[in-house]
């Protein structure tokens, strides 16, 4: 019985070895048979565009204007060099003082998409990091002294005190954090949502004033931090395919 099982053991073996080189038989390409060498090819160029959010906001919100133009170029398969610049305007209203912010502003990085495509797909699902620089002048249009008696803990309210003091030739350093995306609605035309996180890294302010914004950085919380959102449409001239 011992020498059937290793006879039927041996008969088992030797015909899937037969049927293992008949598959790989069937799989190799012959001699003379051509292989598929068809490729996609998809566009590098540059892109170009503008933020559509900053008009809509300055149509609603009589505070504020402002205009963005954004840009990237690819220079890898995933890899893009990305720019923005432009100006923004803003007049801030807190509780005991009203004060307006205008000047430029210009911010580079990198972007890198981790949205594997289908093909013909040009989508992207991008992470990115970006460096930011703006220069602004700050003006005090008016203030409401804060008095308080120490003792009584009382508040001593005053009248509203006009200066319309400007600070000129102050500057802002900052990093950010980003993440977004975008869709490709057209043939080489793009929409893209993006927000990111912001730290700022150095700021020349007023002396007797604290700056609450910068443009392109938006609102500077105590943290010094701040957050942004863009909206954009896009363009891309295709210079060459890979």
């Amino acid at each position: 019985m011992f020498k059937y099982f290793i006879s039927l053991a041996f008969v088992f073996v030797v015909c899937k070895i037969q049927a293992q080189e008949q598959v790989k038989d069937s799989i190799a390409p012959k001699a003379n048979q051509k292989t598929d060498s068809i490729s996609y090819k998809t566009a590098y160029g540059l892109r170009i565009g503008i933020d559509i959010s900053k008009p809509i906001l300055g149509e609603l919100n009589e505070r504020y204007s402002g205009l963005e133009f954004v840009a990237d170029y690819r220079i890898g398969k995933s890899l893009y060099i990305a720019t923005e610049f432009g100006f923004e305007e803003e007049t801030a209203n807190e509780d005991f003082t009203n004060s307006t912010v205008n000047g430029n502003y210009a911010r580079i990085g990198l972007n890198y998409n981790q949205f594997k495509n289908w093909l013909d797909m040009n989508n992207e699902l991008l992470i990115g990091f970006r460096y930011g620089y703006s220069t602004f002048k700050q003006t005090l249009n008016s203030y409401t002294p804060n008095v308080t008696d120490a003792t009584n803990g009382i508040y001593f309210p005053l009248g509203r005190v006009e200066t319309n003091e400007t600070a000129e030739g102050l500057s802002a350093h900052w990093g950010e954090m980003l993440i977004g995306f975008k869709v490709e609605v057209f043939t080489n035309t793009f929409i893209s949502v993006s927000g990111s996180y912001k730290i700022m890294l150095d700021i020349n302010e007023p002396e007797d004033f604290k700056a609450l914004y910068a443009p392109g950085f938006n609102r500077i919380f105590e943290s010094n931090t701040g957050f942004g959102f863009n909206y954009t449409i896009s363009y891309l001239i295709p210079f060459k395919k890979k």
